[in-house]
């Protein structure tokens, strides 16, 4: 791994970034932040936070000319983190914006929380579960760790191979995925103090 990973931020109005940004030069990334593309090739990763509408990011992506660099950084096997709403955004529509398309990278829906199950949104920590597949890409992940969630929906992915790690709130969901060159996750890494560092340093350490 280089000493310090050139990491690119994509900026499109959502908030949070500095927490974010913060975090993720606490892992060991230089970060650089990206407002309108297209996205440069000099990145070793890009990573995409979110916090708001499924429908209103879209659209914000799309005006800054971010929306179809992501698709081509992404399916062209480039290093990508997503975050809470940039999880969402990677599968194919969202029941919070119907008729919205999202990046599609993975096929499955983001499903809403049932109403009257549990409380809405999910807002606290809650433990994570990781699969065989998260541990054969991150071997030294730590056992149930607890990770900060504040969200709504959450994304059912069609390919539960991709799984990275499940959470339960009322019912099972993934709480995130990952591939060779992908990590993503419902929680957030940047709130989740130690655990979540560890997380994101162990991404920078497969650049």
């Amino acid at each position: 791994m280089n000493l310090r990973p050139s990491l690119g931020l994509i900026d499109y109005g959502s908030g949070n970034l500095r927490s974010v940004s913060k975090a993720l030069e606490a892992a060991g990334a230089q970060v650089t932040r990206l407002e309108r593309g297209p996205i440069a090739n000099g990145f070793d990763a890009i990573a995409l936070p979110g916090v708001g509408a499924f429908g209103d990011s879209v659209s914000q992506l799309r005006e800054r000319d971010l929306f179809d660099s992501l698709q081509k950084w992404i399916e062209g096997g480039r290093r990508f983190l997503g975050v809470c709403l940039g999880f969402q955004l990677l599968f194919e529509a969202s029941e919070e914006s119907p008729g919205v398309a999202g990046l599609g990278i993975f096929r499955g829906q983001v499903r809403k929380f049932p109403a009257g199950t549990v409380k809405v949104p999910q807002i606290g920590w809650n433990s994570v579960t990781w699969t065989e597949h998260a541990r054969a890409l991150y071997g030294n992940l730590p056992p149930d760790p607890f990770f900060y969630f504040v969200h709504s929906y959450y994304p059912e992915p069609t390919d539960e191979s991709i799984v990275a790690g499940y959470t339960e709130y009322g019912e099972r969901f993934a709480a995130a995925i990952a591939t060779k060159n992908l990590l993503a996750t419902q929680f957030h890494p940047e709130k989740s103090q130690e655990t979540g560092l560890l997380l994101l340093s162990q991404f920078l350490e497969t650049i």
